[in-house]
């Protein structure tokens, strides 16, 4: 399956006050388009940012990036079937709609859309209303509403990607949501937990309150691992995933990659979970001979379960050979593929040791790695 997300980032805004559209105001010290494309990014493998024709600027910038840009239509939902329309060719299967102004959205709810489109064709986020509700006029209390079967929408809105194609080529217009679309097409939509803090911002106290929602429970961690192995009888070495020819091997219950180890033993450390040792004890046979990928794979999902998002991190490997310069590239491509992250968000890198101790004897090869880790 392969997923996008169109933003929506083509409205005006006006409510929101200000000299320019909300999506390019600041917020936290950087645009709120910049958050809002920041939680999308690695959860899915394309992005399509819908932008209005009148923000050339956004589109100068824009279009030097990995992003699929769109123009905005004549309302939300012509936005929207522009941005479909921009991923027709690239084998999309399912689509995440979201609205630009909400820069609070969590992995969380990215993830439980997500899962819900496993088995269902269209799904949402929404909160069940609690509060009291009147209906007025003239500032005056006229009646209630019951709210017993009542929701708040909120994005991202997931579907299948040929399921909405055709129920916007089928809806006359002015909808809602993409809730709305899909429904008059007769698709049913499952609702998925919304948060009371992925709001959208539509008034100029929005804001703050945004920003107040970003400051909670800032929690960035840090962890560093360390690990080493003795080369022994072989004719390669497995380094940050990749195979590299040479004269020995290197000796280890696993595939004794270093490189991963040390990474992987950074994020456990971040986390307060020890390291690999107490998740794949040496002593159960199961493990002898593994692929470290096993290892590093456990911590990324054990970060994601624990409410963390890995931001980036950094593996030194420490020997005199083989060179690591030629296929240090391939092995943060091979790490970010792991990690799930971008591969300017992983650094490997090498020195040697001057010929001073084991590694530089060439008994072995060390490695370092640094992790920061932040709370979704």
């Amino acid at each position: 399956m392969t997923t996008a997300a169109i933003i929506v980032a083509a409205g005006r805004g006006t409510r929101a006050g200000g000299d320019v559209p909300k999506q390019w105001r600041p917020l936290a010290g950087r645009r709120v388009a910049d958050w809002t494309l920041d939680a999308f990014r690695n959860q899915v493998e394309h992005i399509v940012l819908v932008l209005s024709e009148e923000d050339t600027q956004a589109w100068d910038e824009f279009s030097q990036t990995d992003l699929i840009l769109a123009s905005g239509g004549n309302d939300r939902a012509g936005s929207v079937r522009n941005g479909l329309a921009a991923l027709s060719g690239f084998g999309v299967t399912r689509v995440l709609i979201h609205d630009v102004a909400r820069p609070c959205v969590t992995p969380r709810i990215i993830q439980d859309v997500l899962s819900a489109l496993d088995v269902h064709s269209a799904t949402a986020p929404g909160l069940p209303v609690t509060d009291a509700l009147w209906v007025g006029e003239d500032a005056v209390v006229t009646g209630t509403q019951d709210r017993s079967q009542l929701f708040a929408a909120q994005t991202p809105q997931g579907f299948h990607y040929e399921a909405i194609v055709a129920a916007h080529a089928a809806h006359p217009g002015n909808a809602a949501d993409d809730v709305e679309v899909a429904r008059a097409a007769g698709v049913n939509v499952v609702i998925v937990p919304g948060d009371a803090d992925n709001i959208k911002i539509t008034r100029p106290e929005d804001f703050a309150r945004a920003e107040r929602i970003m400051g909670i429970d800032m929690d960035v961690r840090l962890g560093n691992g360390y690990d080493v192995h003795r080369f022994g009888d072989g004719d390669h070495v497995i380094l940050c995933g990749v195979k590299i020819p040479h004269d020995r091997g290197l000796q280890g219950h696993s595939d004794a990659d270093v490189g991963m180890h040390a990474v992987t033993d950074a994020i456990y450390g971040a986390l307060a979970q020890g390291d690999i040792g107490q998740h794949f004890p040496p002593s159960d046979p199961q493990w002898k001979g593994a692929a470290s990928e096993i290892f590093l794979r456990h911590a990324v999902e054990l970060s994601r379960q624990m409410g963390y998002r890995i931001s980036n991190v950094d593996c030194t490997l420490v020997c005199e050979y083989p060179k690591i310069g030629p296929h240090a590239e391939a092995m943060r491509e091979e790490m970010a593929r792991i990690l799930k992250l971008k591969p300017d968000q992983v650094s490997v890198k090498a020195t040697t040791s001057e010929r001073l101790g084991f590694t530089g004897r060439s008994e072995g090869i060390a490695s370092l790695a640094t992790a920061c880790l932040v709370k979704a």
